[in-house]
């Protein structure tokens, strides 16, 4: 999971933050990238320099935290924190942007958009397998917290040693106790890791994802609801053959129902979706939510599908792909 944000503005753009890392302004779109992702990240320059060029902006990548240790180990509390100070204190922003959301950047991209008073609007969101309806193993690292039934999964690190070394660190700190507060404040993925079969421990003691769907029915806040709504147009990406995303149509908002570890269901089945908690069903019944698909792995996107399902929602305010 990688940390960026990189708002697409007429102009800037700020890279890093899908899991928060950097950001990129522009006059019409923010990119927030995920966990571990750095702004020196090659896939990360990359996709910075692709959208520029079709859309014809310059993209700046401006770090949020110290990189990839940050996007781990800071809460994605403190992060959301952060990324909305940076936001608020970049003036090519302040006319509105459109955000572009990698992996955990996605949760970051909402938090900005629900969370952050007092913040340029933001026109556009479009999420790149998001852990948007949370997820039930910590990202790259394999089902640690899971039910006997399921195998741990043997996942390939990007990063080689440095990310096995990470996710050690993280099976550690998670041995305490996925909900407890030191967890949850020492571990990013902690706070929107949501086990299907303990959900009174994470509505308890999960600090993060709860408040950001407006789950818990005794503090619903209805101003999350009026700030996601007023998006132009959300587009959600999910993967395929995701096995960084459990289960990968959270990308979606899909999730597993309660007490199961096998049956997903689709978004517009959730509660979620419904009882219409965060505006998702406004905004899908508004013709304002594009569903899309792709085939491969986590986050693995070519230059063409960039053009075809990112770049035409930053030039052109009438796509609908």
């Amino acid at each position: 999971m990688w940390n960026r944000l990189c708002p697409w503005m007429k102009g800037s753009c700020m890279a890093g933050f899908m899991i928060i890392r950097s950001i990129c302004q522009d006059k019409w779109k923010s990119q927030e990238t995920g966990l571990g992702s750095e702004c020196d990240n090659d896939g990360m320059t990359m996709l910075t320099e692709v959208l520029s060029y079709h859309t014809g902006e310059k993209g700046f990548c401006i770090e949020v935290g110290n990189g990839m240790k940050d996007s781990w180990y800071k809460s994605t509390t403190k992060q959301a924190d952060s990324v909305c100070q940076t936001v608020k204190s970049l003036s090519a922003l302040k006319s509105g942007y459109n955000i572009v959301s990698l992996s955990q950047g996605s949760l970051l991209a909402r938090a900005l958009i629900q969370w952050c008073d007092d913040a340029p609007p933001v026109n556009k969101m479009i999420s790149l397998g998001g852990p948007l309806a949370g997820t039930a193993s910590v990202p790259y690292c394999g089902m640690f917290f899971l039910k006997d039934d399921f195998q741990r999964s043997a996942f390939s690190f990007n990063e080689g040693l440095r990310s096995q070394i990470l996710c050690l660190l993280a099976d550690l700190i998670m041995e305490l106790g996925i909900y407890t507060s030191f967890v949850q404040n020492h571990l990013a993925p902690a706070g929107y890791i949501k086990i299907p079969t303990d959900l009174e421990a994470y509505y308890k003691g999960s600090e993060f994802l709860p408040k950001l769907n407006n789950e818990l029915e005794d503090s619903r806040n209805a101003t999350y609801i009026e700030r996601f709504t007023s998006l132009s147009q959300l587009v959600l990406i999910m993967f395929e053959s995701d096995n960084v995303l459990i289960p990968r149509e959270t990308a979606w908002f899909g999730y597993y129902s309660s007490g199961s570890l096998s049956n997903v269901l689709t978004y517009n089945e959730t509660d979620l979706y419904k009882e219409d908690w965060i505006g998702l069903r406004t905004l899908d019944e508004a013709g304002k939510v594009t569903f899309l698909s792709l085939p491969r792995g986590h986050l693995q996107i070519n230059e063409t599908e960039m053009r075809t399902h990112i770049v035409p929602y930053l030039v052109d305010s009438s796509a609908a792909l």
